[in-house]
């Protein structure tokens, strides 16, 4: 059983004072020996109020760690106010379905339909050119005007795709024979093309939903075909995702998480929340402004949830963020009790 006890220290500064008062106007006639005493009995009273209100006043006086019960200190008391401004925040354990991933490799690219390499159709003089490098063109857009060595006509040159010139060759008063004039890519839709050895084939498939992580930011598409590579000992897996918002490049090397299974778990918590005290793993269960540490057993995870198949049930209220904090003021509290 736990017992808490809390003590107004400005009341009993006042009860103090006032019992101080009330013994001196019974006793006018007290010696001048039992006044002292008195008057030093007082003052260590109000010395001790006075480092009581400093502790108050200081945030980790508020948290004052039982090292009663069951699991000894491994419970400690943190008001809702403190809690909130140390970022401490709680979940409800519950059902979860859990995502099983298996974790592959690879990097961006775009598909060959995205790059076009754009020609003059006939020999001839480049009469005038319109974009340059960088700039975004549509389908169609006019891009420079040749003069055929053959018709003398002018003719136009227009752009197959919409996309952006990351290249040319084409300047007004140069002659155009068969070289590339422009180079146009789309970057709107990229492909992540990761590489899945043989040890993973039998577990990935097209139609799979795969997380890619690239440059800390997490996007989401479907694997839509797996190939082979050539001369190399895997297969290609190319999930492809929209990237008019991230605006990746390609060449960017990226992590992929593939889910290949999933399984409902009766009870799981975040996998933030799995703390370790006393070689025992466990999370920290809240009610009202206790937190107490409550020993788990954990099975299987996926990259957010773990299952626990001992321990908790569903309903339970954890801390799911900055549990170390609350770790961390247990174990000051078991050191200076051991002191």
């Amino acid at each position: 059983m736990k017992h808490y006890m809390y003590i107004s220290i400005f009341a009993l500064s006042i009860v103090s004072i006032l019992g101080y008062a009330t013994e001196s106007a019974n006793a006018p006639h007290a010696t001048k020996q039992e006044r002292e005493s008195r008057h030093e009995h007082h003052s260590a009273e109000e010395n001790d109020h006075r480092q009581s209100r400093k502790e108050v006043a200081s945030p980790t006086a508020k948290v004052s760690s039982n090292p009663e019960g069951a699991h000894g200190a491994q419970a400690t008391r943190i008001d809702d106010a403190l809690a909130q401004q140390a970022g401490i925040a709680t979940s409800v354990a519950s059902s979860q379905t859990l995502n099983l991933t298996t974790v592959v490799y690879g990097s961006l690219a775009t598909g060959p339909e995205q790059l076009s390499h754009v020609r003059a159709r006939y020999p001839g003089m480049i009469k005038s050119v319109k974009p340059t490098v960088g700039d975004e063109v549509e389908r169609g857009q006019l891009l420079a005007e040749v003069e055929s060595n053959e018709s003398l006509k002018t003719y136009q040159v227009r752009s197959p795709i919409s996309g952006v010139v990351i290249q040319h060759h084409a300047n007004s008063g140069e002659v155009a024979q068969d070289q590339v004039l422009f180079y146009i890519a789309n970057f709107e839709t990229l492909w992540a093309e990761f590489r899945i050895y043989p040890a993973q084939q039998s577990q990935v498939k097209a139609g799979q939903t795969a997380h890619i992580v690239a440059n800390d930011e997490e996007l989401t598409g479907t694997i839509r075909h797996i190939i082979p590579a050539l001369d190399k000992p895997y297969l290609l897996a190319r999930v492809s995702f929209d990237n008019r918002v991230k605006r990746l490049t390609p060449g960017l090397l990226v992590e992929g998480h593939v889910i290949v299974d999933k399984f409902t778990a009766s009870v799981a918590v975040e996998k933030a929340a799995i703390q370790t005290v006393g070689n025992q793993l466990g999370v920290f269960v809240k009610d009202k402004n206790e937190y107490e540490f409550v020993p788990v057993t954990i099975g299987r995870q996926d990259d957010r949830y773990v299952e626990v198949l001992s321990g908790l049930i569903p309903g339970h209220v954890y801390v799911n963020k900055n549990s170390y904090l609350i770790k961390a003021d247990i174990e000051k509290s078991e050191a200076e009790h051991e002191h």
